[in-house]
This record gives structure tokens, C-alpha cells and sequence, in this order.
């Protein structure tokens, strides 16, 4: 694994946000541009994103136990927006750091979740994706900095399970009607083989 950026101001909220999860018994993984710089290229991130296993009936209670550790809602109507996106808009109030807190749903989150590796960063244990999960979300999100993730992902994990990774972009790219998810990632995976040769 390549050398993690500095990670000090993220500390104090993963520190805190382990403690809430584990106080509301609810499972997760990190994930975000915090994951993409740990098993990628490390890059500088403001924020901290997390998937979380939450039925719908406990997120106004799991948010409550977030405010016994230091979150607060960024919006006022935080539960109706999440009802609507699945996105739990948090921030950490000792750093002032923004938390997006994903409800997953789906059966691949599912199992990224069940899948999830526990690493050490500074002293806080905290549970990543595998780099196969985190490869899978970042081509399904699809943004210009996701597309960049996916590429240092693969150059740090050669041995990667691609087969996985097509089966579930596959999936999600005919379930969303977006061809574009699975070509950009051919085009990826056609470039590395490249340079491996």
C-alpha cells in the first residue's frame, strides 16, 4: 500500500465517527477520496465519506447517537433529504469536517460492507473496501476524479480481481442504463494491460 497522505485533521473524525458507529451498531466502510488515497495515489481530501447498513425506521435514532459524538445535521431537513438521496449530510463539529453518511441498500454494498478490511491510520482502526469494491463504486460514481482514483488503484493493485469488477460495473451500467460507466472502464483496464506489456 502506497504511503497514506497526512492524515492528522481526519483523525479526530474518524476517531469519532468509529465510536458512533460502533455505539449505534451499524457497519460500514470508508470510502471516498480518503480510501481512493489509501489504496491509490495519495490526494487531498476535505471530507469523509462512509457507507453505512441502516434501515430507513433507525436513521433519525442513528443520527441522535451521531450528536453524542460530536456530528450535527448540515441541513435542517436532513432525514426528508436522505428519505430522497440516501445521503446523510453530517459534519464533525470539533473539526469542522463535512461527513456524507451512504445508506446502502443494494446487494453489492452489502458485500462490500461484509468484505471491508480493517486497517490502522494513526491509531484509529477503521474498515476500507477492498481495492475490487472501491474500483466498483468509483466507476459507478463516474466523475472526472473517480475516472483518475480508478487509474492509481489499478497502477498500486496489479493483482486485482478484474473479473469481479467488470461483473458488478456490468451489472450496475445495464441497471442504469449508462454504457459509458463500463466503456470507460474497458478503456482503463486496456491502458494498464499497455503498460504492463
Amino acid at each position: 500500500m502506497p504511503e497514506p497522505p497526512d492524515l492528522t485533521p481526519l483523525l479526530a473524525v474518524l476517531r469519532d465517527l468509529m465510536a458512533w458507529l460502533k455505539a449505534g451498531k451499524v457497519q460500514g466502510v470508508v470510502i471516498g477520496g480518503l480510501a481512493a488515497s489509501l489504496w491509490g495515489r495519495p490526494r487531498l481530501t476535505r471530507d469523509v465519506d462512509v457507507l453505512v447498513l441502516a434501515d430507513q425506521g433507525r436513521w433519525a435514532e442513528f443520527m441522535a447517537v451521531g450528536a453524542q459524538h460530536g456530528f450535527s445535521p448540515r441541513r435542517d431537513d436532513a432525514l426528508a433529504f436522505a428519505a430522497e438521496t440516501q445521503v446523510l449530510l453530517m459534519r464533525h463539529q470539533q473539526s469542522g469536517i463535512d461527513v456524507d453518511i451512504v445508506f446502502g441498500t443494494l446487494s453489492f454494498e452489502k458485500e462490500a460492507v461484509a468484505r471491508a478490511t480493517w486497517v490502522d491510520l494513526g491509531g484509529v482502526q477503521a474498515p476500507l473496501p477492498l481495492p475490487e469494491d472501491l474500483l466498483i463504486m468509483k466507476a459507478v460514481a463516474h466523475r472526472p476524479q473517480d475516472l483518475t482514483d480508478i487509474e492509481a488503484i489499478l497502477a498500486a493493485h496489479p493483482k486485482i480481481n478484474v473479473r469481479r469488477v467488470r461483473r458488478w460495473v456490468r451489472e450496475f451500467a445495464a441497471a442504469l442504463s449508462m454504457p459509458e460507466i463500463l466503456n470507460d472502464l474497458e478503456v482503463l483496464l486496456s491502458q494498464r494491460r499497455k503498460l504492463k506489456s
